[in-house]
């Protein structure tokens, strides 16, 4: 063989041992990611040529569910409560990828999960189309309708827990958004609602009840109630108030929202949360417990933490305390303070469990197709921030602030009811914020709450805590 000839073979061999080498690449390294990318059309038609499991509440009812239209995509997503339950749900796209439940318990619903293979292999052998597995939720109806109700067209969110459980009762944001345009078999009728949603400014996909934090206000003031309490004073200790309260190194003065709150220079403790004292906390604070106690106080209660329920949240922050100044306007919730609707519901929940915190989840149960459980949820203790006596009286000062203070529209007759109110400074020119974190207690059911409207104005906190009470009434099944 002459010279030109023996460099084309070689040439060839390389070519040839190229192609087997990212032959063999795609085969063993990338097959995976081509079988389930969403732009591989037969994996659509595979997907969508099977029931996909349903995600229902207690009792049966069916929140998202899929419908047979005889198309290529055989079967569709729908959601029979719109938007109600969208950021529970989320959605199932055909191209557009999937959030919430839909998303987190996918291999479930699905049928892709190793739990359902004797499903899946008595399906083959047989034939059957087995579809997916079901998902409950731990999501109460009436409570979760009077929220979605309540809320309206204001901007907001809520969210009840049991906290005996962490079972999560309701869990809310508004504006909220349809499920089922997104979901449609029409790909370009649903890009252009995905679209037309992003473009929102009242931004209708935020989920406010565990995506964003705001500043908390007043509602801050439990936990700074619950650090006073680890370091030994109690309810009735006499703190220092009066109508203005100037920080050290500062020449700013805080102020009670009205001069007839707290004017006297000594309240106790719960009369300070009762009356929502600035100056109180503020000073009590900055003078007794320092910003490490209460920046540690406030991690116990979650503060720092990214709750996985299976939906992950944003975490809370404290921000930078060092400062007196600082530390004297973050005990009043504001500064760097900000806070999530979720984690407002963890902190009530935290007191009116003994001082236990327990971990927060959405899914009471999977089922196979057939209905029988393949798993089933087993609440667990996340966190103690406070000792049993501790958690019993910032309970009654709670129940104080209700009874005889600021929280008054919570009140259920005949149920025993506690909470802070809180309003929040949402930037210069913005209307202030409005909250409520509470709780209802009946027999051995306890129910923890909060209620977050943005930007509600004068009277906002008012009417959170009526909606707090609303959403109360509707969890433990009675009227007000």
């Amino acid at each position: 063989m002459n010279a030109p000839l023996s460099r084309v073979g070689i040439v060839v061999l390389v070519l040839f041992g190229l192609i087997f080498v990212n032959l063999n690449y795609i085969q063993v390294f990338k097959a995976d990611d081509y079988r389930n990318s969403p732009y591989n059309g037969r994996v659509q038609l595979d997907e969508y040529n099977k029931e996909r499991g349903q995600i229902t509440l207690a009792g049966g009812v069916s929140i998202a569910k899929s419908v047979d239209t005889g198309g290529d995509l055989r079967y569709q997503r729908t959601y029979p409560f719109g938007p109600a339950y969208a950021f529970v749900s989320g959605y199932k796209a055909v191209y557009l990828g999937s959030d919430g439940i839909e998303h987190s318990e996918n291999d479930i619903l699905s049928g892709k999960s190793s739990e359902l293979f004797v499903n899946r292999l008595t399906g083959m052998l047989t034939g059957r189309n087995t579809g997916g597995g079901s998902v409950q939720l731990t999501i109460n109806q009436k409570a979760q309708e009077a929220a979605f109700a309540g809320l309206g067209n204001r901007k907001g969110a809520v969210v009840a827990i049991d906290a005996t459980t962490g079972a999560l009762l309701t869990v809310v944001s508004t504006p909220s958004f349809d499920p089922s345009p997104l979901s449609g078999n029409d790909t370009a009728a649903a890009n252009t609602a995905f679209q037309q949603y992003n473009k929102d400014p009242a931004q209708p996909m935020l989920n406010r009840a565990f995506m964003n934090n705001y500043p908390p206000g007043s509602t801050f003031k439990v936990v700074v109630s619950a650090a006073a309490l680890a370091k030994g004073l109690t309810p009735d200790t006499n703190i220092t108030a009066g109508p203005g309260y100037q920080p050290p190194q500062t020449e700013h003065v805080i102020k009670n929202d009205n001069p007839s709150i707290c004017p006297q220079d000594q309240v106790t403790m719960k009369s300070a949360l009762t009356q929502s004292c600035n100056t109180g906390f503020a000073r009590l604070a900055v003078e007794q417990i320092g910003a490490e106690k209460l920046r540690e106080q406030a991690q116990a209660f979650g503060f720092e933490t990214e709750y996985t329920t299976p939906l992950k949240s944003a975490k809370s922050e404290t921000g930078p305390m060092g400062d007196p100044a600082v530390l004297a306007g973050s005990a009043i919730g504001q500064q760097s303070v900000k806070m999530t609707p979720l984690q407002g519901a963890m902190i009530a929940a935290g007191v009116i469990n003994g001082g236990t915190q327990m971990r927060p989840y959405l899914v009471a149960q999977t089922q196979a197709p057939d209905l029988s459980v393949l798993d089933k949820a087993d609440p667990s203790v996340l966190n103690r921030p406070m000792t049993p006596a501790n958690a019993k009286g910032l309970e009654d000062m709670m129940v104080s602030v209700v009874e005889n203070g600021t929280g008054g529209k919570a009140k259920i007759k005949n149920i025993r009811v506690g909470g802070k109110t809180g309003t929040a400074e949402a930037g210069t020119g913005n209307p202030e914020h409005g909250w409520f974190i509470g709780f209802a207690t009946q027999g051995n059911q306890k129910i923890a709450v909060a209620v977050f409207l943005e930007n509600a104005g004068e009277g906002g906190s008012g009417e959170a805590t009526k909606l707090a009470g609303n959403v109360l009434a509707a969890a433990l099944g009675v009227g007000r």
